[in-house]
């Protein structure tokens, strides 16, 4: 039998009692990790937990704008398993009290700046701000004890190229790819890496807050993608973040991992391979 891809790792992952952070609660549980998920979804965290198992997986009250929740996450899961190998901040479903927001949809010209302000107050404050909190302290622990462990980030293709989505959305993702980047700088010394996945549009909840059903989303997603017969899910994500949480990528770190079937490096404009 094959050696299971995290067999003995802990990882911590944040807002996984639902969407891409549940999906790689999952996959990670079944390659061998003890998983801690960290969420503020009571109830739905607790059936991942009791699907997953109680002996692969464990739920944590957790918000992640809240340092000391944070922290005291990060001290649960060293108790609890006594080591702590891996990070994967996701950013929390849209329609949660703390996810992100997609923000004023018109042009620079004539941008609102109080809509401007609210959505970088948002994104840079639930999301943003959770992410550092949360690299800061799983980074802690990990030079603390020498662990040369893996630091994983959730943000968009919208932090990859301009066009992909409103002015406040993508300056708020490209702060995200920044922040692996500069992480990735300081951690280096230590064998810890980090990086980031950047998917492509998803079909996730966030239909139901652009009233539009599920089926409506994903041919939005199938129509914007060069990519065809396939369509982005949450277990691409999580599939993704398993290379990056495993000794298959030891030697990749600073690395903004885009999923999304070509989307960021083809100019469909001239139309030459059509």
């Amino acid at each position: 039998m094959s050696k299971l891809r995290l067999e003995g790792k802990v990882a911590i992952i944040t807002g996984a009692a639902s969407g891409i952070g549940e999906a790689a609660a999952r996959l990670f549980a079944e390659n061998g990790a003890l998983v801690v998920i960290a969420d503020i979804q009571d109830e739905l965290g607790h059936q991942v937990v009791a699907s997953i198992g109680p002996h692969k997986s464990c739920y944590r009250h957790c918000d992640v704008r809240d340092e000391k929740q944070i922290q005291e996450t990060v001290d649960y899961a060293l108790e609890k398993y006594g080591s702590l190998d891996i990070l994967f901040s996701v950013e929390p479903d849209p329609g949660r009290a703390n996810a992100g927001i997609i923000g004023p949809l018109g042009g620079i010209l004539d941008l609102d700046m109080g809509e401007f302000d609210n959505t970088m107050a948002v994104n840079m404050s639930n999301n943003m701000r959770g992410a550092v909190i949360a690299i800061k302290h799983t980074g802690r622990a990990m030079v603390t004890r020498q662990i040369r462990g893996s630091i994983i980030c959730n943000a968009s293709v919208t932090g990859c190229v301009a066009g992909a989505g409103p002015h406040a959305y993508t300056i708020s993702k490209h702060a995200l790819v920044g922040l692996i980047r500069t992480a990735s700088c300081e951690f280096g010394k230590h064998g810890i890496r980090v990086n980031c996945i950047s998917p492509s549009p998803l079909v996730t909840p966030m239909a139901d807050s652009a009233n539009l059903s599920m089926s409506e989303m994903e041919a939005l997603c199938s129509a914007a993608s060069n990519l065809k017969g396939t369509v982005l899910r949450s277990h691409h994500v999580a599939e993704t973040a398993l290379f990056l949480a495993s000794d298959e990528s030891s030697f990749i770190s600073g690395h903004n991992l885009t999923i999304d079937g070509g989307f960021t490096v083809i100019n469909p404009i001239l139309g030459f391979y059509k």
